[in-house]
């Protein structure tokens, strides 16, 4: 896993010279958990088995805006995450790391786009919301704060 996030960012933003060795530790990392971030987002579209074009084009915007990324390094970036979800034997790997490195805003956040994904094609599978709660249950968000982030994510009043 390591080693595809490093040539895929090695390659897409060019990180070179001996004083970026600090900067590429750090930036590894933030790499890692976008990545992990990603993978959940891709595996939440995909439980209900049917990856539709208003949740992709939902999840393409949303790496975009959050991440500050164009369009070829967010398409790269959600190549790389869809590759490590389908050889991931489990969430465990991505959800421990977000856990480890998110405060709790940030988990918030996570979960507010996560049902953002969910609702983007009108409706909420059987699937999608149990894999939501799994998810959320992972990152040890507590089920206030998921409902307060479906409200956010839906435009209700809270």
């Amino acid at each position: 896993m390591l080693e595809n996030i490093r040539s895929f960012f090695a390659r897409t933003m060019r990180v070179q010279g001996s004083t970026a060795e600090r900067a590429d530790n750090e930036a590894e990392e933030r790499h890692r958990l976008h990545v992990a971030a990603c993978a959940l987002l891709l595996e939440l579209a995909h439980a209900d088995d049917q990856f539709t074009p208003a949740e992709r084009a939902h999840v393409e915007a949303v790496v975009r805006r959050h991440l500050d990324l164009d369009e070829e390094t967010a398409k790269g970036l959600l190549e790389l995450a869809e590759q490590e979800r389908k050889s991931a034997i489990d969430l465990y790997q991505f959800t421990s790391l977000i856990r480890e490195n998110y405060d709790l805003g940030q988990k918030t956040l996570l979960a507010e786009i996560m049902w953002g994904v969910v609702l983007a094609d009108g409706q909420i599978g059987q699937h999608e919301s149990y894999m939501l709660r799994k998810i959320a249950n992972l990152l040890d968000l507590k089920p206030g704060y998921l409902s307060a982030a479906r409200k956010r994510a839906s435009g209700e009043k809270e």
